[in-house]
């Protein structure tokens, strides 16, 4: 249902409580008239310093999800976005399917998630042979690299920051995220990715791409992209990575 500041599609945004990083993102690409409307995922305790607390942390996600849909929808969106990555990647193909079409039938809006994003961000890219980091912990990499795998590309490194907590995501500088990529990268990479939706990593993809001479996929960009591109909006945007800007 679009409106006065929304007169080509209003977005409505899930984000947990804890995210600082993708509203910034998103509205730093300056669409015109695109809106955008954050339901919040309520996380009283955002600890996640191993694979127990990151479990844990997942299900204060799944409490607080239904609330924070129900409250972006009453600002009547075109589009569901999910401003959050891990959920979305969880139980590999088919977990995303399953996580999408409940959104779906408990919406009755189209659907975008950053699992579905990155698997057509890197089609588009014509990419097959990828390395992977987030700001997770074990047990969620082997969830980011099953989907990958899962959707047919093959994954030549994955790697967490291991972040303390959910909003330690947001503090990662970037020579930190510039040592990772580093880290992870080879000649016989195609593509980088990274996932986990707090981590601020839009613009300095935008610089590694130009440096390496290939893809660097942020998740927030490649959200936003395919989020536009399935709604019918061809709109472009610099300083966002080649995603953006040529396709």
């Amino acid at each position: 249902m679009t409106n006065a500041v929304g007169t080509r599609a209003v977005f409505g945004v899930i984000v947990p409580s804890t995210n600082t990083v993708v509203e910034h993102d998103y509205w730093r690409a300056a669409l015109p008239g695109i809106a955008f409307r954050s339901g919040s995922m309520y996380i009283p305790n955002p600890v996640m310093g191993n694979d127990e607390d990151f479990q844990a942390l997942l299900g204060q996600i799944r409490t607080s999800i239904d609330t924070a849909v129900r409250d972006v929808l009453t600002a009547e969106p075109d589009r569901l976005v999910m401003g959050m990555s891990a959920e979305t990647f969880w139980g590999g193909v088919a977990g995303n399917e399953a996580f999408e079409q409940r959104l779906r039938e408990r919406t009755g809006l189209p659907v975008t998630t950053g699992a579905s994003s990155c698997r057509a961000a890197l089609g588009e890219l014509g990419c097959r042979r990828i390395a992977v980091f987030s700001p997770y912990q074990p047990i969620a990499d082997i969830e980011v690299g099953r989907f990958f795998t899962e959707a047919g590309f093959d994954v030549a490194a994955i790697t967490g920051l291991r972040c303390a907590t959910a909003t330690d995501i947001a503090r990662v500088e970037a020579d930190r995220l510039r040592e990772v990529v580093a880290n992870i990268d080879g000649p016989d990479v195609q593509a980088i990715v990274q996932v986990g939706t707090n981590l601020s990593f839009v613009a300095l993809a935008e610089e590694l791409e130009r440096e390496l001479g290939k893809p660097v996929v942020a998740i927030n960009a490649a959200t936003l992209w395919y989020a536009l591109r399935e709604h019918g909006l061809d709109d472009r945007v610099q300083g966002a990575g080649r995603l953006l800007r040529e396709h």
